[in-house]
């Protein structure tokens, strides 16, 4: 019996680069699906992957280039995907890129046979321009393959220290043995042995960085190398001298062995054309140049001629085009020249494209990969070697009258094995890791440094999901997990011949998983209460929770990145343990209770018979009582975050640190908000008890113990309130310190945050966007620059006192246009609406009747070197190349920001904030479990969501330490689904901001409201009665 062709051998690496189980782009898109395939007889497609790993496609051979290269990129999450390409060699032995229109049977004579390589095709002049982390690493895996082939040529100095980046990203922290041994056992450059001692030495100074950095630094490197991203083509010139040709982002490129002799940029071509072997390149006339009107280079064949002028046509149209060229009409009679055009996304549209989506830029996280395998080698883990399928099938469209499936289905069918083959039934599969929602599931036995907080309680009201540990027998029945709701492979960590596992994971959101039916949640609202009270407990469960967590990342992360630093004064670490601690210790007690009696509440045990266990006012009132030592000092927040800020000032060490920490995954918000959070915490459960006073009866068993538990917390509320007011306004102007750039004493005694926001200011060269900034005193414009920092450049000021408004629609012709007349300049802006502009005109007029009758402070806030009367106003572009193109050393890199605060997510969604939005924000806080539905899917799918700052955090579970993804709410609109949008579900509410919408379903009528109310408050901007009367409530 004939033997059947073998799988290709699927190594741990390539988890990374494709997670079938998964179908989501992004964490918050779900708009991307396999391609649909034309009609024809299938056949598969071998595509290996940047690190060495094959992957099996079955696709149409009537299907274009285009459909396969959208298939391996949906397969790998990658949204990146057009500087990327698919290489094969033709008949002709040829490499040369797959045509992204031409069907595959017109391209690849024996498919079968043929192996398609992914790789980068479009090399950018700059890696900051690639907006995925999960990009740089494909780009990073591209820059090591060039480096082993000899294709990416530097110096011996150059080429160590590339390597050791490389072997930082794969080893971790170096440690001599480990690392001399890691270097005799693999070979990264052609002869490495004289270079190991530098590589080490490199290595040696690298200690810290995370695997997403050193690929960071190996891109810095490897760009400002000549041979970045060259791939050269023989040619001669008419004298017959060899040469080479290649292109680049800039033009067409000349080189002579490895030397660059010649370049000529786009901008001075007119024209590229081939004629047999003969490749053309026609010049603009230039006066000041020797060159001839036409340069000609002799090739080697016509083919070659004509693959040299393919990859120069589309280079020019990625880089130089603002879109996709249009096709050209086809002749009627007779064609001349070659039909070829560039297909797909320009590098402007893909920027815009990744800018605009509401995506997270969380999808992924890089590990270590070589220590991880070395470590759970450790581990007896017995492993059935299987081969696992790796077909990628993409689904047909439907005959009329056929039932449609969804894309799951398809997908299911290609990835999942059946429990019916007899031959894979039997087979057993066990990993330490074990891949959900995209998302690596830790084992209950991980090591202790990997567990940030203590073992929690079982999440009562999440999903519960299964973890295969290493000490577990694994028996035929964990052979096929159930993941979101399907039978599916356990991905095993280790692959059958023992390879590496890859330090990639995708925990991606996607409306495939963690789908629930109707009937269990029929099932769910008749087993647990209805009444109102259990659900105001019920919040008060979550958003403790919630606060928990909060707590945890100033007690356990924030002290743990401070305890490492010998720089950070005594004082400070004595102070954040003394204050938070003990407020760590007593709400983890009370969330026991709260969970204990929510339990008792819900009938999980037959104490609920006695009828005295359905209220929540006597452990609110007994913990009230213990809570009030500890919130005796809660006003001397402000001294911690006065104290920080000394500290930073005095440390270069210590900011950057701080800045670190605060780029990490646990710390979601800034820094600062967290140390606020006991003060916020006050306010929601003054929030709760009163919702509890008003809901209950005078005669209810539970409204007396509400109603002293209410005074208790009032009492302490209206202490704190002037410090909270005052507290908010510091940790603001912090907090917009590390925004902007050019400033040097924003946060002064008597400065308020006002109003920041988008406005067009009027210049020379026409309506520029800019980022405004109200104070008390001073108006500031900024632009943002595009730099990896991402914080905003001051262009000039305005100071407040005497300073007039005037709207000057009709004077200028622009809509919602006003100016601002101070004593020395003028500036004439637009808003982006009529609203907007009454909110401005609103804020700037109080600000200044305000500044008028008091002695506020100095508005000389310019650095010396910023002067707005001596420097022209430039446009933002501009500067942003001006950033773009300054050569800066990896140290030299400014420091990273993160670029999904409040300000820039104002900058993108041109739209503003007050500091009276902000307050409200930060006291409606709200957590709780929500089903979400985007607007073309058909499952609801499970998350924990919080809601502070303005935006949405998206968690598998309420146990998890990071969100998963996020939604700022700036812009978007909240409404109830209408009977055209076939929701047939109740508490159900709508958001959506331009083409993007989501359903969100909640379990009550009272977690409904309490939804709607909190959202509304981050996107309908709040007016000053509004917020007047929300202060009034906590003053009594």
């Amino acid at each position: 019996m004939a033997e059947a062709e073998p799988e290709p051998t699927v190594s741990g690496a390539g988890h990374r680069l494709g997670a079938p189980e998964t179908l989501g782009i992004s964490t918050l898109d779900p708009g991307h699906r396999p391609p649909a395939m034309p009609p024809g007889r299938q056949v598969t497609i071998r595509v290996r992957m940047l690190d060495d790993t094959e992957e099996l496609f079955d696709i149409s051979l009537k299907a274009s280039g285009k459909m396969l290269l959208d298939l391996v990129c949906s397969h790998m999450n990658l949204i990146e995907g057009d500087y990327f390409g698919l290489e094969y060699q033709n008949h002709q032995k040829m490499m040369v890129w797959l045509d992204h229109i031409k069907p595959i049977i017109k391209q690849l004579r024996r498919p079968k046979n043929t192996i398609l390589r992914f790789a980068v095709k479009f090399f950018p002049p700059d890696h900051a321009q690639l907006l995925e982390e999960l990009t740089r690493y494909l780009f990073a895996l591209q820059v090591k393959q060039d480096l082993s082939c000899s294709r990416l040529t530097c110096n011996d100095t150059s080429a160590a220290l590339l390597v050791s980046h490389i072997i930082q990203s794969e080893i971790g922290d170096f440690e001599e043995s480990q690392c001399r041994s890691h270097l005799l056992n693999n070979s990264y450059i052609p002869d490495q042995m004289p270079l190991i001692d530098k590589i080490m030495e490199f290595h040696s100074k690298h200690i810290g960085q995370t695997p997403a950095e050193s690929d960071y630094h190996l891109l810095e490197v490897a760009r400002r190398l000549e041979m970045y991203g060259i791939r050269v083509h023989p040619a001669k010139d008419r004298e017959g001298t060899r040469l080479s040709l290649a292109v680049a982002h800039t033009g067409v490129l000349v080189f002579q062995g490895q030397n660059k002799i010649n370049a000529f940029n786009w901008s001075k071509v007119r024209k590229l054309s081939f004629k047999r072997k003969r490749f053309l390149i026609k010049l603009r006339p230039d006066l000041n140049s020797s060159y001839q009107d036409t340069l000609e280079f002799l090739m080697a064949s016509r083919n070659c001629c004509k693959i040299f002028w393919k990859i120069c046509v589309e280079y020019h149209a990625f880089f130089r085009l603002f879109e996709e060229p249009k096709p050209k009409p086809k002749p009627v009679l007779f064609s001349r020249g070659s039909s070829f055009r560039f297909s797909g996304r320009t590098q402007k549209q893909v920027i815009d494209y990744v800018r605009e989506s509401e995506f997270k830029k969380i999808p992924f996280e890089r590990k270590h990969s070589r220590v991880q395998y070395n470590t759970r080698a450790q581990h007896n883990i017995r492993l059935s070697p299987l081969p696992s399928p790796r077909h990628h099938e993409v689904p047909e469209p439907a005959a009329p009258g056929d039932r449609v499936e969804s894309p799951l289905r398809h997908w299911k069918d290609s990835v999942v094995v059946s429990a019916e083959d007899p031959a894979l039934s039997r087979i057993t599969r066990a990993s330490p890791y074990h891949q959900r929602n995209g998302h690596e599931e830790r084992p209950v036995s991980r090591p202790l440094e990997e567990s940030r907080s203590p073992a929690r309680p079982t999440n009562m009201d999440g999903p519960n999901i299964g973890i295969v540990t290493p000490h577990q027998s694994v028996s035929p029945s964990h052979s096929l997990g159930l993941v979101n709701g399907q039978k599916s492979l356990d991905l095993c960590s280790l692959s059958p011949d023992g390879r590496q596992p890859s330090p990639l994971t995708s925990p991606l959101l996607n409306d495939a998983c963690s789908i629930r039916t109707d009937d269990e949640d029929d099932v769910r609202r008749k087993r647990f209460p209805t009444d109102r009270a259990y659900f105001i407990a019920k919040e008060l469960l979550t958003t403790e929770r919630t606060y928990v967590k909060d707590l945890e990342v100033i007690t356990v992360s924030f002290q743990s990145a401070l305890a490492k630093d010998e720089a950070t004064p005594d004082s400070l670490k004595t102070t954040l343990s003394s204050t938070f601690e003990p407020l760590h210790r007593f709400h983890t007690g009370f969330l026991r209770e709260v969970e204990q009696r929510l339990a008792l509440w819900e009938g999980r045990s037959n104490a609920h018979i006695k009828g005295d266990y359905q209220r929540i006012g006597d452990v609110m009132l007994k913990n009230l009582h213990a809570l009030k030592p500890l919130t005796a000092n809660l006003h001397k927040q402000s001294e911690i975050l006065v104290e920080l800020e000394k500290a930073w000032r005095g440390s270069r060490r210590l900011e950057t640190l701080c800045r670190d920490f605060e780029l990490q995954k646990v710390c979601y918000i800034p820094l600062n908000v967290f140390i606020l959070r006991p003060l916020h915490r006050l306010i929601h459960y003054k929030q709760i008890l009163e919702r509890l006073c008003k809901h209950y009866p005078a005669t209810h068993v539970d409204f007396r113990d509400c109603r002293a538990a209410l005074a208790d917390v009032s009492e302490v509320v209206d202490q704190l309130q002037t410090s909270v007011i005052n507290m908010e306004n510091f940790q603001k102007l912090l907090e917009l310190k590390k925004d902007l750039v050019g400033v040097d004493n924003l946060v002064v005694p008597g400065r308020e945050f006002v109003r920041l926001g988008c406005l067009s200011k009027l210049s020379g060269k026409g309506l520029q966007q800019r980022m405004f900034f109200l104070f008390s005193d001073v108006i500031l414009y900024t632009s943002r620059g595009m730099t990896s920092s991402n914080q905003f450049k001051v262009h000039g000021q305005l100071p407040l006192r005497g300073l007039t408004i005037r709207e000057s629609e009709d004077e200028w012709g622009v809509p919602h246009a006003f100016t601002l007349v101070g004593q020395q300049q003028s500036v004439v802006v637009a808003a982006s609406c009529l609203s907007e502009m009454e909110r401005w005109i609103e804020d700037i007029k109080m600000a200044v009747e305000t500044v008028k009758s008091s002695n506020g402070p100095s508005t000389d806030l310019l650095m010396s070197d910023l002067n707005d009367n001596k420097c022209p106003e430039d446009s933002a572009e501009a500067e942003s190349e001006d950033d773009i193109s300054t050569p800066q050393t990896p140290s030299e890199r400014p420091t990273s920001h993160r670029g999904n605060t409040m300000v820039h997510v104002c900058w993108h969604r041109n739209t503003s904030v007050s500091m009276m939005d902000y307050s409200i924000a930060v006291e409606n806080q709200l957590s709780g479990n929500l089903l979400r539905k985007f607007k073309n899917s058909n499952g609801w799918q499970k998350l924990w969501v919080v809601f502070t700052n303005f935006s949405l955090f998206f968690y598998k579970s309420h146990q998890d330490d990071y969100p998963l993804a996020s939604l700022p709410l700036l812009g978007y609109s909240v409404t109830i689904p209408a009977e055209s949008e076939n929701i047939h579900k109740d508490y159900v509410f709508k958001l959506h901001f331009k083409s993007h919408v989501y359903y969100f379903r909640s379990e009550s009528e009272y977690t409904f409201e309490r939804w709607m109310e909190v959202i509304r408050s981050a996107t309908v901007p709040a007016s000053r009665g509004r917020v007047l009367n929300s202060k009034e409530l906590h003053v009594h």
